[in-house]
This record gives C-alpha cells, sequence and structure tokens, in this order.
C-alpha cells in the first residue's frame, strides 16, 4: 500500500493550531508510514549528494537541516506515546522501531559523499563569510560526522552501526522493563491500615486503588507523587520497609524484566564505540562537546559535593536516631526510615511539616503560577484550548501568545500519573521552532506523574512536585522561546551540562513570595498562604539537604564510575555494590536512582556520563537568580530581557560559556549552590 506523506495524519498535521489530529492516528498505521518516510528521508539524502555544483551552504547544510520532515513528524508522536501513553502494540513497535533509527541515522552519519560535501564546506569555512550562528552549526554538523564515524574505515563503520543499533533495542528493553515493575507493583491496605494519613494522601491511595481495580481499598504505588508522601507519613514502618524494597529493586526482580544483563551489555557497547571513535573511555567521548569538557572536571565538581553532603547527612542521622529513640523506635535508621523521621524533624526545628502546604498548592494555581512568571519576565500568555485534546483525555493544550497578542506556538500539559505512562516528568517537542526555509513554531510539552484527585476533588501537589512543574516549565520555555533560524541548535539542543539551567533557574521563582502570595490560595478559603508560613518555608529550604545531596550525587558518581572504566565490568550490580562501599555512602540512604532502573543513563543515553549535569547547571542557576535577587527585583525588567536573548532565546546558538557569560558577565563559583543547599563553604573556585 502507497502511503501519502502528505497527507497522512501522521505526517500532515491539518488539526487545529497546527497539532496532529490524535483523533485519526491508528497505531497500526505507524510501521507503514515510517518505513515511507525512511524511504522520502532517503531520497532527500540522495539529492544533496547528487548535486554536481560545488557545497554550498544552503545546498548542503541548509538541506540536510530541512530533510526528512516527515519522519520527524511520524517519529515525535510516535515516541510521545511510548512515553506518555503506551500499550503492547506500542511497546513491540518500539523494540523493533529503535534499532531501525539507529540504523537509518548510522547509515547517513556514516555516507562518505555525504560528509565529503560537509568536509569541504568546513575546509572552507574561512572564506565562506559566515555569520556566527551558521559557523556554529557547520562547526557542530561537521564534529557530529565525525564522533558518529564518518572517518573510520568500512569495517570501523559497520561495527559502529551494529552498536548503534543493539543499544537502541537494549535501551527501549531497559525502559519497558521498568515501566513493567512499576505498573505491576503495588500495596493495596484496608482503612485500619492507612490510621494518621492525610486526607489528600488517601484520596489519592483511594483513587490509585480503584484504578486498578480495588474500589474502597487503598493502594500504594511507586509513583513518586504517592511513594514519597506514604514513606514521609505512614506511622506504619513494616508497610515502609515493603514500598522501600519494592522502589528500590525495580528492573532488579528477576525474570523478564530484570535489567542486570541489559546494563552488562550496555557498558560493554559503550566502552567498545568509545575505543572505535578514539577515546580512552565512554566519558571522554560523552564530555567531549559539554561545557565540564574532561571527566576530570566533573569529578572536580562531585568529589568536594559528595564529602560536604556525607559529612551533613551523618549530622542529621545522630538526630534522626534521638528522635527515633524518643518515640520509643530502638532501632538504626534504615532506608525506609529517613524520610519518615526527618519530617518530624523539621516540624521540630521549624514548627513546620509538608502537609501545611499541600492544601494551598492546588495544580491548577501552580499552573497559573507558571504562566504568570512567563508573562512578567518574558511577556508570554496562554490560552487554554478546551476542545482540544493530544493523546490522552487527561492532557490539556494551550496556545502560546507573544506580548501583542500574536500567536507564537503551542503547549500541551499531561499532568496525571497512569500505568501507561513511564514515571518520572520530562518536557519534549511535537515540533521544534526554527527560521530556515519557511520556519515553523514550536509545539512543545510537558509531561508530569501527580497522583490524579478524585472526581470533583482538587489535585494537590507537594513543594517537590510544584518544583517539578516549574522546573519542566522551565524546559517548556527554552523550547517556546527560541529565536533561532537553525533546527539543529533550536531550544534545548545545547550541551547536557547547560540544558537543565533554563529549567532549575525558573523553580527559583516558585518561592518568591509576592507568587506565593498571589497563587498559593487555601483548597478551602481559597485565603493565601499565610506570611508567616512563607517565611517557615524559606527557612527550612536547606532542610534535609544532606539527604538529597547524597542521594543526587551517589547516582552522579556511579554514572561517571561505570562510563570512566576502560573495560565494562561483567556484574554491573555487584560493581554498583562495590562502588557504593569505596565511596562509604551511608546505609541509611538510597542512590536516587539505582543501576537497574537508572532510565536517565540506560533507556537511551541521553545522560550517561552526563546525570551530574542537574549539579554543575545548579551552580549556574543560584548565580543566576542572585544576580536578580542583587537588583531588588526578581522580575527585573532590564535583566528579564538578558535572561531571554543569552539563556532561553539562543538555544545552541555559541558556546554555553559564552551564553552565560554574556547574561552574568563572567562564569560562577560553586559557593552559591552550596549555600542553598546549606552546605558548608571552603572555596571561591570558579567553574
Amino acid at each position: 500500500m502507497s502511503i501519502d506523506l502528505a497527507s497522512h495524519p501522521l505526517t500532515a498535521w491539518n488539526g487545529p493550531i497546527g497539532l496532529p489530529d490524535y483523533g485519526a492516528i491508528r497505531t497500526g498505521d505507524f510501521a507503514p508510514v515510517f518505513e515511507a518516510a525512511f524511504a522520502a528521508h532517503n531520497d532527500e539524502i540522495a539529492t544533496i549528494i547528487a548535486n554536481p555544483a560545488q557545497p554550498t551552504i544552503t545546498n548542503t547544510l541548509a538541506a540536510l537541516e530541512l530533510a526528512g520532515e516527515p519522519l520527524g513528524r511520524v517519529a515525535s508522536i510516535f515516541w510521545g506515546l511510548a512515553g506518555a501513553h503506551t500499550n503492547p502494540e506500542i511497546q513491540k513497535l518500539e523494540r523493533e522501531l529503535a534499532p531501525k533509527m539507529s540504523r537509518h541515522f548510522s547509515a547517513i552519519s556514516m555516507n562518505a559523499e555525504l560528509f565529503a560535501r560537509i568536509d569541504d564546506l568546513w575546509n572552507r569555512r574561512a572564506d565562506l563569510e559566515l555569520d556566527a550562528e551558521t559557523a556554529r552549526v557547520l562547526e557542530l554538523t561537521w564534529k557530529g560526522f565525525v564522533r558518529s564515524g564518518a572517518k573510520l574505515d568500512e569495517t570501523g563503520k559497520a561495527r559502529l552501526a551494529e552498536i548503534g543499533e543493539r543499544l537502541a533495542g537494549l535501551g527501549a528493553a531497559f525502559g519497558q522493563n521498568v515501566l513493567a515493575d512499576e505498573a505491576g507493583w503495588a500495596l493495596f491496605l484496608d482503612h485500619a491500615d492507612i490510621e494518621g494519613l492525610p486526607e489528600f494522601l488517601a484520596t489519592a491511595m483511594a483513587e490509585a486503588a480503584e484504578s486498578r481495580g480495588e474500589k474502597g481499598r487503598y493502594a500504594v504505588t511507586l509513583s513518586r507523587s504517592i511513594y514519597e508522601p506514604f514513606m514521609t507519613l505512614s506511622p506504619r514502618r513494616d508497610l515502609r520497609e515493603k514500598a522501600f524494597h519494592a522502589f528500590t529493586m525495580r528492573g532488579q526482580n528477576g525474570g523478564e524484566h530484570d535489567n542486570a544483563a541489559i546494563v552488562a551489555e550496555t557498558l560493554a557497547l559503550r566502552t567498545e564505540k568509545a575505543a572505535l571513535l578514539g577515546y580512552d573511555t565512554y566519558a571522554a567521548l560523552k564530555l567531549d562537546n559539554t561545557m565540564a569538557k574532561t571527566p576530570g572536571a566533573v569529578m572536580d565538581l562531585l568529589e568536594p559535593v559528595w564529602e560536604k553532603a556525607r559529612s551533613k547527612a551523618g549530622e542529621d542521622e545522630v538526630e534522626l536516631r534521638r528522635l527515633a529513640a524518643a518515640s520509643g523506635h530502638n532501632h538504626e535508621i534504615a532506608g525506609w526510615d529517613w524520610r519518615y523521621f526527618a519530617d518530624k524533624l523539621r516540624a521540630e526545628k521549624y514548627a513546620f511539616d509538608e502537609t501545611e502546604l499541600k492544601p494551598y498548592l492546588q495544580l491548577d494555581s501552580i499552573i497559573a503560577a507558571c504562566f504568570d512568571v512567563a508573562g512578567r519576565l518574558f511577556g508570554l500568555s496562554f490560552e487554554k484550548k478546551p476542545e482540544l485534546k493530544a493523546w490522552h483525555d487527561d492532557t490539556r493544550v494551550f496556545e502560546i501568545l507573544n506580548g501583542d497578542g500574536t500567536p507564537r506556538g503551542v503547549f500541551i500539559a499531561d499532568y496525571f500519573n497512569r500505568p501507561s505512562k513511564r514515571s518520572g516528568a520530562w518536557m519534549s517537542a511535537l515540533q521544534s521552532a526554527h527560521k530556515l526555509g519557511g520556519g515553523q513554531r514550536p509545539i512543545i510539552y510537558n509531561v508530569m506523574n501527580f497522583a490524579k484527585p478524585a472526581p470533583g476533588e482538587k489535585a494537590l501537589l507537594s513543594m517537590d512536585e510544584a518544583r517539578t512543574l516549574f522546573h519542566e516549565f522551565g524546559h517548556a520555555l527554552h523550547g517556546m522561546l527560541t529565536e533561532v533560524t537553525w533546527p539543529s541548535i533550536s531550544g534545548t539542543s545545547v550541551s547536557r551540562d547547560f540544558v537543565e539551567l533554563p529549567s532549575q533557574l525558573y523553580e527559583h521563582w516558585l518561592t518568591v513570595p509576592e507568587v506565593l502570595e498571589k497563587h498559593a490560595r487555601h483548597v478551602r478559603t481559597a485565603e493565601p498562604m499565610p506570611r508567616a508560613l512563607i517565611d517557615k518555608l524559606t527557612a527550612a529550604q536547606a532542610f534535609d539537604q544532606g539527604f538529597a545531596t547524597v542521594e543526587f550525587t551517589a547516582s552522579a558518581l556511579m554514572d561517571m564510575a561505570f562510563h570512566q572504566r576502560k573495560d565494562a565490568p561483567a556484574d554491573a550490580i555487584a560493581f554498583e555494590a562495590e562502588t557504593m562501599e569505596r565511596l562509604g555512602k551511608p546505609d541509611a540512604i538510597a542512590m536516587r536512582h539505582r543501576t537497574p532502573h537508572f532510565a536517565h543513563v540506560f533507556a537511551g543515553d541521553g545522560y550517561s556520563a552526563g546525570y551530574y549535569s542537574y549539579l554543575w547547571s545548579e551552580v549556574l542557576d543560584a548565580d543566576a537568580f542572585a544576580a536578580f535577587e542583587e537588583t531588588g527585583d526578581p522580575f527585573n525588567p532590564d535583566l528579564a530581557e538578558k535572561l531571554k536573548t543569552h539563556i532561553y532565546a539562543a538555544g545552541g546558538s555559541a558556546d554555553p560559556e559564552a551564553l552565560y557569560t554574556a547574561f552574568r558577565g563572567k562564569m560562577p563559583s560553586v559557593d552559591a549552590m552550596l549555600k542553598g543547599r546549606g552546605l558548608a563553604v571552603h572555596s571561591e573556585r570558579e567553574m
């Protein structure tokens, strides 16, 4: 059957405001449309190669950037569904498509004739009178071809393609295994088991149980929106222990969903790939095109932070043991105890606990706060389109408007947890903005996993969840505000250790007092959050950062330990245990992401040798927000304009260090970050 890509709903997006028509999409259409789109993309590449004219920016670089639009469209819909609303048919297709996609793009990046045209432009770049953005794109493109094996001999190219194809399949399988363990586990409880839990949590657990066929009961699930408050608030130590073991053992339960063998093979293939491309380690390969540049620079950041965090966590654990003993619990603090007793310690120190905040943090109000801040900083507004839906009835569609009311793009939000959605929170794009050729507007989406409220009830967030919403919306703004010409450097197409700056920086505006006073209103009374409670929140912001920093940094150090090796460990799970013992990780604190469910690193290679980047970007975001604080105005218009120009709108148009320096005047030291986490400051070292 012939596929008309110009009219098919997967590739011709004729829905309102430029959206695809999800109602017309059938899962069975994906395979044939992908095949047609692969062929169409190959034809476009063949046309570029066959051009008898000397390579130019227009006939080679621009033509390459604009090629493959139908493939990009069907892929963005498919991978969006694979993450946010999957099913067995999509999962089967995902396992097949991941290696096909890898094979397709490997063939293009290793095409000798195509590389010859790019190489010709690269060698003549000094004579081409290129503007800075085009010069940057040419440099990144040329280096991308080289890093993809364009200079290897035919044997090396073939092996590199095989490795890429296999890694893609392994990554898809890893993610599906974690999802299966998460969706397949629930701890069903009766009313007597939830005594002492607040109403918001009991309601969320009842909804989770009912959605799993256990109406009238309560379910602890492995969604963080239920798991973390349960671990914090349940007085039942036996139940906390069961939930803790299920959460930390995802991907390591034996059977068909066990990820140990996938991790071992992934690490071996990555090591081989690095060697093929001339790098000592996979970390050296991945970091070559980042702000950090080298594994040594990453470790220079992580190791001192680790030591300070371990020390702080040790001090805090003494306090937790005191509280446990005072309440009649004469046991060591275990992993399933920390959050519970930390919550009691916070109440003791600050006369404050998280449950006081929850009634003020309605989901709809925090969304409104996100939009309000974006309007005040960048002049954007968001018009809800309630008649439109994307891939699920829970999705919300907004048209993004510029300050003058003209359309800028589309924002889609999908906030609630469901078994068909992988865990976590993320931003992605159905369509990235650029100005090349006819240009296109952004279609950006955020996905969360908040607990869905019972019908007629309001969704309430924890402070961590509210920060997550601001964080992912910061990523979304990076995509919405981009003003670049070239598609390949649009929005979040920046180095991994710079991409978290716009998102983590945006979190700061959540706790600006005037934002909380305006938007944090009580779910029953509509009264604003009292200033006294805001002051308590501010005072407690650095509380338990020993725990938070240890659990994060342990995962970042594990990521680096795997990828700095010149050989892959035969038993990755055993190597994890050895590494944590060597580092002296406190037994009472679990890694934020253990190896068998470390999706950032093993469900694809996006954050492999790159999980440190959240901390690297935190150094930048602490310093960047300090710039606003120094003016006395968190919405300083002149500074906001600089922030928009050099960070949010700039994409990958320049080296990230140059972009940050253009905004702030210099690179920061680590001290603002350490101060924000309540850790000791000993150094004025700049990044």
